[in-house]
């Protein structure tokens, strides 16, 4: 029987979307986020926990008991699309021991000019660092990495991706991260630089980018 897409439709699976995006939450905030009261979302939570699909973490916030947070499970986390994982890891296997991990270095090169490129074209007429990074967070989400733009209270921003569908390739060869930086370095221009702080492949929950202005 063929696997039926992972799709957001049903209030659970909005609901694992939620604490996709945003972390570990508690009852209350999930229950803001979707529209719904928190004992709701509580009621939700605790069926999506006997699937297997999320947990509970306590933390303590001074003086009271302590909050409980849900997180994502790994059983969770599989439900997010990884491209074609297994056969992309084969392929590159295979890429590596026949043709040479040099091969490997040049196709990740060819996609990055590429991919430049195309990012270049879709951000033509952006004139601010703040519009071309807007831009860029729009054409990562279309290709499946939710992606969004954050602003810190002094005012740095923040690329930030909450999925990526091709973690497998990215573990298996970190070319791809290394070059996916780069295109966003150049994709921005010289006016900022952009610098990773979170990496989902080093066991971050999310990748995140700081994006600076220079000369700020």
């Amino acid at each position: 029987m063929e696997k039926e897409a992972w799709s957001p439709r049903a209030p659970s699976e909005r609901l694992l979307m939620t604490l996709k995006m945003h972390g570990a939450q508690t009852s209350a905030e999930v229950g803001r986020r979707q529209g719904i009261t928190g004992e709701a979302a509580r009621q939700q939570l605790m069926k999506l926990h006997e699937e297997g699909l999320v947990d509970e973490e306590r933390r303590s916030a001074g003086r009271g008991r302590p909050a409980t947070y849900w997180h994502l499970t790994d059983k969770a986390q599989a439900r997010f699309p990884d491209t074609h994982a297994a056969l992309t890891v084969d392929i590159l296997r295979s890429i590596t021991e026949v043709l040479g991990s040099d091969a490997l270095d040049r196709i990740i090169a060819e996609r990055e000019v590429a991919t430049l490129a195309q990012y270049r074209d879709a951000m033509a007429g952006c004139e601010s660092t703040r519009d071309r990074l807007e831009r860029l967070a729009e054409l990562r989400s279309a290709e499946g990495y939710m992606a969004q733009v954050e602003e810190d209270e002094d005012g740095t921003l923040r690329l930030v991706e909450n999925h990526c569908p091709i973690c497998a390739a990215a573990s298996f060869c970190q070319g791809f991260c290394r070059a996916e930086k780069a295109v966003f370095q150049n994709a921005l221009g010289s006016s900022a630089t952009i610098e990773r702080d979170e990496h989902i492949v080093s066991g971050g929950r999310r990748c995140t980018y700081i994006v600076r202005e220079n000369g700020a």
